[in-house]
């Protein structure tokens, strides 16, 4: 995005035409610019502005580095889910889903993931195929604002800490 594009996406977000961006939205317009930041990155980012902030501070915080950077793959996050596969059969169990996604890395609702298992195809063992359509409605997911970073917090501690006992 040309930085052009980065100034009108700026401007939209400037609801009293002031020249400032209250910081509450910052990690939308973060994302409207094509970054990808997740909400302890937008906390963190949140406690370097006031109340607001105007265009050159935004530049110097897009411009931060590490800011771009690719969301996660589909093959990465059943690479994840393999981290809690112990016999390699391609399930989860849904309660150690369940567990993961509400208590590690940036907690989901017990709703977000009672929504994702709509997806899934029930196998009559409370277990999910996560290499299906769960997968695919998993990574949709994580594009909301309120799930970015979500899997990748997830994987992260899951890759440094392999043992993790869920029930």
């Amino acid at each position: 995005m040309a930085s052009t594009n980065y100034r009108e996406a700026f401007q939209l977000f400037d609801k009293r035409g002031n020249g400032r961006v209250e910081r509450g939205s910052l990690g939308d317009l973060l994302r409207a610019c094509g970054q990808n930041p997740t909400l302890a990155e937008i906390t963190e980012l949140e406690r370097g502005v006031g109340a607001d902030f105007d265009f050159e501070t935004f530049s110097k915080i897009l411009n931060r580095p590490g800011g771009f950077r690719e969301p996660f793959d589909i093959e990465e996050y059943i690479r994840g889910f393999q981290v809690f596969d112990k016999d390699r059969s391609g399930f989860v169990g849904k309660g150690q889903i369940k567990y993961i996604l509400t208590n590690l890395g940036e907690k989901m609702s017990e709703e977000e993931v009672e929504e994702l298992f709509k997806s899934t195809i029930d196998t009559g063992n409370n277990e999910v195929d996560y290499r299906g359509e769960f997968v695919l409605s998993f990574s949709l997911s994580l594009s909301l604002p309120s799930l970015a970073g979500a899997w990748e917090t997830v994987c992260m501690m899951a890759l440094d800490c392999a043992d993790v006992i869920c029930v």
